[in-house]
């Protein structure tokens, strides 16, 4: 008897009929198939703006409802609005009314109303689809801003639910315009009120908006689950639990800029605390997830080091073993490398000595001073300063040969160099003479190191 009541419960909350008994005769005649009978109710309803917008000629004055707090009241969504949509991320997000909802199924079983829910035909298909709730959202912006231009709210271009899942995650509450074509009122307030500057730089800041046609079906669902008796119609609200909405504020009838703004502004001041909390929840969730993840990375880390470690080990041993050896083979093979080092050095010496002493040998004795001898200086890179006297008919080479015998230079890649004018004897003119060179009777050469 429990699963009827909650059956009956759920479909007058849904299509928003208070009669009881019509309600069970409806129920009754799809066999208490939940989601059949709501279908065939939503289908078969004419989502028409007299429904909900009183006439010109025939006003009917609604009474105004009692100043709201936190959490005024809380609606059921239509199932097609749930179950066409992408649905709300569960975990819990916040404090008191603003709790996460469970992942919303297509299935009717995950609402909880038992099993016979859960074993409703595959083939009975959600009202609106992601696809068909996306169209008329981007229908609706299309249309507000052809009528009125972009002034207006930043209405988003998508389904309520995804629309309330976009305020959750940015921790806002959703601003709710449910628009009547055919009212009298509806463009008075949509240029003088939505449009203002003001109201829309403030929503805008402060709101997720989401808007709908109530000639749409998932715009006149809205104005059911909302009790929409007055146009123009507002609402503030935020997600609750489960398939259910927070109903903060409804604003009904024409409403100037001013009016709105400080219903807006109160509503948000009484509702700051609630969305500072769940923003600084959702902060520590993701700081407790992050510190577990860092824990967890450390465990593994610990872990991974010790059995490094114990690999590190037994691989120590083995390196320990081979450098031993490799140490004594690199040791006799540097010992012979030093002999044979010494070696070399010694034998290149006793030939750079032996190539000096036969150098020195060829240039002969230095002769006498004459008018036949010229007069050599040779500065060296280090400062070092030579002077000897040859024969003018001795050749470049011979220069070359006297500055080898000395052994004062270190390398073996040098040229003699004249500095005014600046003439270089190199390889080309070592057969010249002294005097065909033009260095007779006196010459002031400098030593050039060559790369």
């Amino acid at each position: 008897m429990s699963d009827v009541s909650d059956k009956l419960a759920y479909f007058q909350a849904i299509t928003g009929l208070e009669d009881r008994d019509l309600c069970t005769e409806i129920l009754a005649a799809h066999n208490w198939d939940l989601e059949l009978a709501i279908s065939s109710f939503t289908t078969n309803a004419n989502p028409h703006p007299n429904n909900h917008a009183p006439s010109a000629s025939n006003p009917q004055p609604q009474p105004q409802p009692p100043p709201p707090g936190i959490a005024w009241k809380l609606i059921t969504l239509p199932v097609s609005v749930i179950s066409g949509s992408l649905g709300l991320i569960s975990g819990a997000i916040g404090l008191g009314l603003w709790a996460a909802g469970g992942v919303l199924s297509y299935s009717l079983g995950l609402v909880g109303l038992g099993s016979a829910s859960a074993s409703a035909s595959s083939s009975s298909a959600p009202l609106v689809s992601v696809s068909a709730a996306t169209s008329e959202a981007l229908d609706f912006v299309a249309a507000f801003q052809r009528d009125y231009g972009n002034a207006g709210p930043n209405f988003v271009g998508e389904g309520f639910m995804d629309a309330l899942q976009r305020s959750r995650n940015s921790f806002k509450l959703l601003f709710v315009y449910l628009h009547s074509p055919d009212h009298p009122d509806t463009p008075s307030f949509c240029q003088r009120t939505l449009c203002s500057e003001t109201i829309a730089a403030f929503v805008n800041e402060n709101f997720v908006c989401w808007g709908g046609s109530i000639r749409a079906s998932e715009g006149f669902k809205m104005s059911n689950s909302l009790k929409a008796s007055r146009f123009p119609f507002c609402a503030l609200v935020m997600a609750a639990t489960n398939q259910r909405i927070a109903l903060l504020q409804q604003v009904e009838g024409p409403k100037s800029s001013e009016e709105l703004l400080v219903t807006l502004q109160r509503v948000l001041e009484e509702s700051s605390p609630v969305l500072v909390t769940a923003r600084l929840d959702a902060e520590e969730r993701r700081n407790n997830m992050r510190l577990r993840e860092e824990q967890d990375a450390a465990y593994r880390a610990a872990l991974e080091a010790d059995q490094a470690r114990e690999r590190q080990r037994r691989e120590e041993e083995e390196r320990l073993a081979r450098e031993a050896a490799e140490a004594e083979r690199k040791r006799k093979e540097e010992e012979e490398a030093r002999e044979r080092a010494a070696q070399e050095a010694a034998e290149k010496q006793a030939a750079l000595a032996k190539i000096r002493q036969e150098k020195a040998q060829s240039l002969g004795e230095e002769p006498e001073k004459g008018p036949n001898v010229t007069q050599v200086l040779v500065r060296f890179p280090n400062g070092e300063r030579k002077e000897r006297r040859f024969n003018s008919t001795a050749t470049i080479q011979s220069l070359y040969d006297y500055i080898d015998s000395l052994g004062c230079l270190e390398v073996e890649s040098y040229s003699l160099v004249s500095n005014f004018p600046r003439v270089t004897y190199g390889q080309e003119k070592l057969t010249l003479s002294l005097k065909e060179a033009g260095l007779h009777p006196q010459a002031s050469l400098f030593v050039e190191l060559t790369s």
